[in-house]
This record gives structure tokens, C-alpha cells and sequence, in this order.
């Protein structure tokens, strides 16, 4: 297609990436063989069928055993949310949360949290101006989470920096959390809690808490969903948001898509491919057998490097939409299929389409920007977009 840069995403895509991590990333990325054990880090999958065969097989590979999510976030959620459980008692859990995330249900949440302040951007960027879609991104997520948790009043603090400081404790190269970092993360969430318990006893079903209670969950199982939805959905929401329209920019797509020359959801599906918001994902083998070529012994522990094995599928084209064959990957597979896609997607649509909007009355361009650097999630730490240049 005329006016789209092929590859153009893929120079910025590796500064952002080697922002994040300076040396697990080039150590990873240079992995030829598709599964590898590497010591002190574990059994390395880097080929989307043999990683999507682990996620399926939930007998052999557990989030609860060690090395596996369990050890990092049942210290600070407790041991019954989905993040850390298996088999029947998790099914049962899924099942009661899931109309939270019905089409209609987030639907409605990001158009009531979000949808003026979106059209402020689009009428910002629509006249000439500049808007930081880190900024928005991360205003985006906070109004969210409030509707999440049911805060009335202001968040304390800078709340995202403290919830990213919780992710950012987390090391390939250990297991869990230090006492230190799990009473932090605790501290953070038992403040958000607060809110959170005054929802849910008061029953409110304006609240996702009321909700929760309405569904039949008990207290701590709402507290516990609560906790997870922040922290695996807030920091992985606003690392990908700017680094989409950074590729669509990077590559000419923005304008296409505008024009209607592109089918959105495949550009936004391409996009999750090449940043995979969540770039590993940790398994705890429960059962001696192997991973293709290398044996495993039970207590193992599986890192499934999503991020190699969804860019492998090639470049950037939401015409021929490589992302296709590999269902969605970057938000898991089979029963643990990310319980929040649908919240997630309806966020990452609402903001593009505001994007999109302001595009079409004015060509925009990015102004500058600057990578995260030393983060469990890549992402920008600054990405200022404003109009292009009338001679551009």
C-alpha cells in the first residue's frame, strides 16, 4: 500500500524493548533453539505451538507450583484468585466474574469512564495541538480502576507509579517476592481495598464490587479479583496503548486506517502481536515429560517468552494479518484465556478510534518521544503526538 513504511515500527520496537531490559533482552532475543533450559532462569519456550501446547496442558504445567505466579502474587492477593489457581475451583471462580466482562458490560464502563475525556483529546489533537498519549493512557487506566475498585474520592498519591513499582520487584531470575516488596504491594492495595470492601458491603451494583457481591463471590474473593485486575491489567493497558500508535505512525498505517483503507481489528490484533503487552509468562511443571526436545522434571519452571514467539510470525501487516494464526496468544490460551481481554480491547479500541478521529481532520506525527527504561512491562515513558508539518 502506497505511503506505508514496511518495518518501520521494528527500530523504535527494539529501543523500547532494550529500554526495559538492558540484558534479559538481547539474552533472549539471540535463543535459536525453540525451547531452552538456561540456568538460574529456567526452561525457556520461544515457539507459539509448543508454548500454547504448555498453556493447554494444565495437568503437566500449573500457575501454582514452583517458580509459577503463585509464588509471586499469592503473598500479597492471597490464594484464591484466578492468577494462582487451577482445576475445578478455578473454573468456578472464572465462570462467576465472567458477565463482568460481557461485550455490553465493558462496554458501557470504558464509555462512561472514558469517553469525555477521549473526545478531548481527539478535539486537542483535531486543532493543531499536542497531546503525551502516555499521559492519556495512564489517565485512561486510573479512571478505570476507579470504577474497578469504587473510589469516590482522589486516589492517594501517585497511585500508577506505585502499582508499577509493585510489577517492576518482579526478576526472571527469582522466584517471589522479598518480605520487603510484598508489605509494599500490600500497602498499596489494602489502600484501594478500602474503597473496595465499603462497595461491596454497601452492595452498590454502580460498583464492580457490588457487582461482585451480587454474583455470589465472598469478600476476599472480590478483594482478591479486585487486586488482580489492577495489577495485571493497569501497567500492560497503558504500556501497549502508546506503542500502538507509535507502530500505526512508525509505518504509515495511522493514515490508512483513517481512510478506511485497513480493518481496524486486525491492525489492533498486529499490534498486540508486536509489542505483547505481556511478554512472559511463568508455568510450574507439575509432572516429568518434556517440551518438545528438552525434558522437564516436576518443580521446573517454564518461562514462555510470548514476545519471541508471537514476533516470529514476521513484520507489521494488518492486510495480511499474521496475527491470525496465533488466536490471540499474547493474552494466554485455553481456560486461563485472559478473563479480561474484552475490558482491555474495549479501552484499546475507544483510544485508538479517538486517534483516528483527530487524524482525519489533521495528519499527525509523533514530536518526540522517550523509552521507559529498567521496567518489567516495555513502554514509552513519553510519546507526544501533535499535527504533521503541512508540507509533510
Amino acid at each position: 500500500m502506497s505511503g506505508v513504511v514496511v518495518g518501520g515500527e521494528r527500530r523504535w520496537e527494539e529501543r523500547v524493548q532494550r529500554a526495559a531490559h538492558p540484558f534479559v533482552y538481547p539474552l533472549l532475543s539471540r535463543l535459536k533453539a525453540p525451547v531452552r533450559r538456561i540456568p538460574g532462569v529456567g526452561v525457556v519456550v520461544t515457539d507459539a505451538a509448543l508454548l500454547r501446547s504448555v498453556l493447554l496442558d494444565t495437568a503437566t504445567f500449573t500457575k501454582t507450583g514452583p517458580g509459577s505466579p503463585a509464588d509471586l502474587w499469592t503473598p500479597v492477593l492471597g490464594p484464591r484468585v484466578l492468577l494462582n489457581m487451577e482445576g475445578a475451583d478455578h473454573v468456578a471462580l472464572r465462570r462467576r466474574l465472567g458477565p463482568l466482562f460481557a461485550p455490553a458490560a465493558v462496554d458501557a464502563l470504558v464509555a462512561d469512564s472514558l469517553g469525555a475525556d477521549l473526545a478531548a483529546v481527539t478535539d486537542v489533537l483535531a486543532d493543531g495541538g499536542e497531546a503525551d498519549l502516555v499521559a492519556v493512557a495512564r489517565g485512561s487506566a486510573t479512571r478505570v480502576i476507579r470504577r474497578l475498585v469504587g473510589i469516590e474520592g482522589e486516589l492517594g498519591g501517585d497511585l500508577f507509579s506505585r502499582i508499577s513499582a509493585i510489577t517492576g520487584y518482579v526478576r526472571l531470575t527469582r522466584h517471589g517476592l522479598t518480605p520487603r516488596q510484598v508489605a509494599a504491594a500490600r500497602e498499596v492495595l489494602d489502600e484501594l481495598t478500602v474503597h473496595a470492601r465499603a462497595a461491596y458491603a454497601a452492595g452498590d451494583e454502580s460498583t464492580v464490587p457490588g457487582r461482585m457481591r451480587g454474583l455470589g463471590l465472598s469478600e476476599e474473593e472480590a478483594m482478591g479479583a479486585v487486586g488482580a485486575f489492577v495489577l495485571t491489567g493497569t501497567e500492560t493497558l497503558v504500556s501497549h496503548v502508546p506503542r500502538m500508535i507509535a507502530i500505526l505512525l512508525d509505518t504509515g498505517w495511522l493514515g490508512a486506517l483513517a481512510r478506511g483503507r485497513a480493518p481496524l481489528d486486525d491492525a489492533i490484533a498486529e499490534s498486540l502481536r508486536v509489542t505483547t503487552p505481556t511478554p512472559v509468562m511463568l508455568r510450574s511443571v507439575a509432572a516429568d515429560g518434556s517440551v518438545g526436545p528438552v525434558a522437564v522434571r516436576r518443580g521446573d519452571r517454564l518461562v514462555l517468552a510470548t514476545f519471541l514467539a508471537d514476533r516470529a510470525s514476521g513484520r507489521f501487516d494488518p492486510i495480511g494479518a499474521p496475527a491470525v494464526s496465533l488466536k490471540q496468544l499474547w493474552f494466554g490460551a485455553g481456560v486461563h484465556f485472559c478473563l479480561g481481554a474484552p475490558l482491555a480491547m474495549a479501552q484499546i479500541r475507544a483510544t485508538l478510534e479517538a486517534v483516528l478521529a483527530a487524524e482525519r481532520s489533521v495528519p499527525l506525527r509523533i514530536v518526540r518521544r522517550r523509552a521507559l527504561r529498567r521496567t518489567l512491562i516495555p513502554g514509552y515513558a513519553s510519546l507526544v503526538v501533535g499535527a504533521a508539518p503541512a508540507h509533510a
